[in-house]
């Protein structure tokens, strides 16, 4: 049983856990009433409608406050007023209501940032009462805090929900609640096991992943990995239907990577999954014990006598965030996955990849710098680089090296990049050699320092207008193909017709086989060439090739044959 608040020793002014007794509520609440300076003085806070957002001073702000009133009954009696105190600086109105979205409607929610406190007001007592109950035995968390929940001493927080200064957040953060709720009516009841789809999946999503992102939300007891329909999905078991809805709430939408590996969640018809082997494709984390499913494996994990002795690679990845798992904070005790397997066809390099630039204290850099080896040296230049790597990420530096011209470093923006790059353009015969592309040790380009003879041999792009992938949520994302002999060509001038585009091509040195617009948009075309080699070679040419005084052809890749 959860002490009462007033057990709880005081902390100093400065310290983030001060807990406030039921009586500092009552204060707070009567200050807001009034459009006390005081409050406004010591939080620097000003309510906007229903949400006491950061602002400073000012006399016009009162008028503000005094929107928002409270009717006092019985102190200490239930109420669907919910007091929730402890709660993070940088918490959201979103995160306070999905604290209440399993309980039932959640219909207004004010947040008081100075005095890490907020109010969550429920459609009725009896979700209040069930929220409250639920809270009094599990411990509710916001971002790796512990938050503590009770009634209200208030039966109703009244705002006025039309005035023009309205807090557009907590707006959207109740109209955001209420069609999820909408959603979950037409799509099925909560359960404790959620079926997770990944779409867009350009960068590989394992179990190991998953069990990262989901156990920011609550305990993870069991993950199932699968394809179907050629898209990866996965079933994963919560202890009990809250966690799973939060879970759902929280998660179902959100990029693993930027712009791509989009979870879209649902429940599962299952109620419980029946878990029979612990390795890359499940794992049931109430039972370290379970056999592997490879006997040669699971004889070595015995005489080994413990399920640790062989490490999976995927352990030195957990600590590392991509920036979904970021905005959950740390990981949550025992949160390391059982890791006595290792996976298939991974290695500790490919593992660190997985991590989309953001990491937690303490964790190791994610390498987003590719050393390029066996280059034609009479033919590549930075530029040819960084048009070729371009194609599958933002490059921002690159040098090739002065003593053995041959080699390269092209420096990604993300991680994920870089793994695509290696994936596609490793052992790719380019200019009439095959390339090898690896990771490098180093962290970052370095530019020649002023004054130091160069040769032209090092190029930062950092501010390039020409990167494929800066724009969030970008299109390109999911048109990412491996090197073809076809070829997609955009932003063509309607003054340019295709006998001019297939001469640029052929002057470039390529030998075009096949040529056709699109029947619906002519500003794209796809080109067909002699080789994925001659391909390549005239990506690089003529990406960027001006066909008109304002217009510069876009090319790529195209998974399409003409």
């Amino acid at each position: 049983m959860k002490r009462p608040f007033s057990e709880y020793p005081p902390a100093g002014p400065s310290s983030p856990n001060t807990l406030p007794d039921e009586e500092d509520e009552d204060e707070v609440m009567l200050k807001i009433e009034r459009g006390s300076d005081e409050l406004l003085s010591q939080t620097g806070a000003v309510s906007n409608g229903s949400v006491m957002s950061p602002a400073p001073n000012h006399a016009d702000n009162n008028n503000d406050a005094k929107k928002v009133k409270l009717d006092t009954k019985n102190p200490g009696a239930p109420s669907r007023v919910i007091h929730i105190r402890n709660i993070p600086n940088e918490v959201t109105e979103a995160e306070i209501v999905h604290l209440g979205i399993p309980f039932g409607k959640v219909t207004n929610v004010l947040v008081l940032k100075g005095k890490n406190q907020a109010f969550l007001e429920m459609s009725d007592e009896v979700a209040a009462t069930t929220m409250v109950n639920y809270f009094t035995n599990c411990t509710a968390q916001l971002r790796g805090r512990a938050v503590y929940v009770q009634f209200s001493n208030h039966k109703e927080l009244k705002t006025d929900q039309n005035h023009s200064n309205a807090n557009p957040s907590a707006q959207a953060a109740l109209q955001a609640a209420q069609a999820l709720v909408n959603q979950t009516d037409t799509q099925g009841g909560p359960n404790t096991v959620l079926r997770v789809i990944v779409e867009h999946m350009i960068y590989p999503v394992t179990l190991d992943v998953l069990y990262q992102i989901f156990s920011r939300v609550g305990k993870v007891l069991k993950i199932v990995t699968f394809t179907k329909n050629n898209t990866f999905q996965a079933l994963i078991q919560y202890p009990d239907v809250v966690t799973a809805q939060a879970a759902k709430m929280t998660l179902d939408g959100q990029n693993i990577y930027n712009a791509c590996c989009t979870l879209r969640i649902e429940y599962s018809k299952l109620s419980n999954l029946n878990v029979k082997y612990n390795n890359d494709k499940s794992r049931d984390y109430t039972n370290p014990n379970l056999p592997t499913g490879d006997p040669a494996l699971d004889s070595a994990l015995a005489i080994g006598g413990a399920p640790g002795a062989l490490a999976s690679p995927f352990a030195a990845m957990h600590g590392l965030s991509s920036p979904l798992t970021a905005a959950y904070g740390a990981s949550p005790a025992g949160g390391m996955p059982f890791t006595g397997m290792p996976l298939a066809g991974v290695t500790p390099t490919a593992a660190a990849l997985g991590a989309a630039g953001i990491r937690l204290p303490g964790q190791p850099s994610p390498n987003c710098v590719l050393l390029v080896s066996n280059l034609n040296e009479e033919m590549v230049t930075p530029d040819a680089l960084f048009t070729l790597f371009g194609v599958y990420g933002d490059v921002l530096r690159v040098k090739i090296l002065f003593n053995k011209k041959d080699n390269a470093l092209v420096q990604m923006s993300e991680p994920h990049q870089t793994q695509l790059a290696i994936s596609h353009l490793d052992k790719m015969k380019t200019w009439g050699k095959q390339i090898r592309v690896t990771l490098s040790k180093h962290q970052t380009v370095q530019l020649p320092k002023e004054g130091q003879p160069d040769a032209g041999l090092t190029k930062d792009y950092t501010n390039s207008p020409l990167h494929r992938f800066k724009k969030p949520g970008s299109k390109n994302y999911q048109n990412i193909y491996p090197p073809s002999a076809t070829l997609h060509l955009s932003n063509i001038p309607p003054t340019v017709d295709e006998e001019q585009i297939k001469d640029a091509f052929t002057h470039a040195g390529a030998s075009v086989k096949a040529f056709k617009f699109f029947p619906k948009d002519r500003k794209m075309a796809l080109i067909q060439l002699g080789s994925v080699e001659e391909a390549i070679a005239a990506l690089i040419k003529m990406h960027n090739f001006q066909l008109s005084d304002s217009s510069h052809l876009r090319v790529s890749f195209s998974k399409s044959t003409i």
